[in-house]
């Protein structure tokens, strides 16, 4: 299995999973164009593109996915924030468990401000990657994980002593402190997991060399920083 991100911030977000000639597409925040661009125009052998939410940084080519002939899976929530119709758009629930091709997929719930938000866990035969961004906190525990991919977007250290409340509610209420990933990482079974990427890391209140250098240090495997779209 490959973990592949293109693109990873507030400003839109863009992943792939990829094994045996295979793919499923991560969200699709980034504009239709960019995304083709970004898998060299080669639209085949994507089985699907999975979906977390409705905001636009994750979600604002969603209709242009399903134009171009590639299902779209997502919580009912998310489809009808969105306005999505079509044969190309499935809608899932959390907790219950559905395939396409190769690949096995868990949706379970998130903790963010958006209709139905979801993350995922992607299994083929050989790997089983955590997918979950935009959520404040994970409240399942994970075994057999080979690949994570995770938010890690803020931390105390880094937000500005006059940072307006708001702003800081909606941080602490929609997504994921550096403090809070360690205590997620400390409560599971890392013993399989080969490589570790944060993701959504915030523009202003974050310090990606710091925080890789922590969750390194605290897991003893490879972590990468997803890139900002740019």
């Amino acid at each position: 299995m490959q973990f592949i991100p293109y693109a990873s911030s507030s400003r839109g977000n863009f992943y792939q999973v990829a094994a045996a000639g295979t793919r499923l597409l991560l969200e699709c925040g980034i504009p239709i164009r960019e995304i083709k661009r970004y898998l060299n125009f080669d639209l085949s052998r994507i089985d699907g593109c999975l979906l977390t939410h409705a905001h636009k940084d994750h979600a604002k080519a969603a209709k242009e996915i399903t134009a171009l002939g590639i299902d779209l899976y997502c919580s009912a929530g998310t489809i009808k924030a969105l306005g999505l119709s079509g044969h190309r758009v499935h809608p899932i629930k959390a907790m219950e468990q559905f395939s396409i091709g190769p690949w096995t997929i868990l949706p379970f719930e998130t903790e963010h401000d958006a209709p139905e938000p979801l993350g995922f866990l992607i299994a083929n035969q050989d790997s089983k990657l955590l997918f979950v961004t935009d959520t404040y906190f994970i409240r399942y525990r994970f075994s057999g994980l080979t690949h994570i991919a995770v938010e890690c977007n803020w931390d105390e250290q880094f937000l500005p002593p006059d940072f307006e409340f708001a702003l800081k509610k909606r941080l602490l209420e929609s997504h994921m402190s550096l403090h809070t990933l360690k205590s997620f990482f400390a409560a599971n079974d890392l013993k399989n997991v080969q490589e570790i990427h944060l993701l959504h890391l915030s523009d202003g209140n974050s310090c990606s060399e710091y925080f890789k250098t922590e969750i390194q240090a605290l897991t003893g495997i490879p972590v990468y920083v997803a890139p900002k779209k740019q």
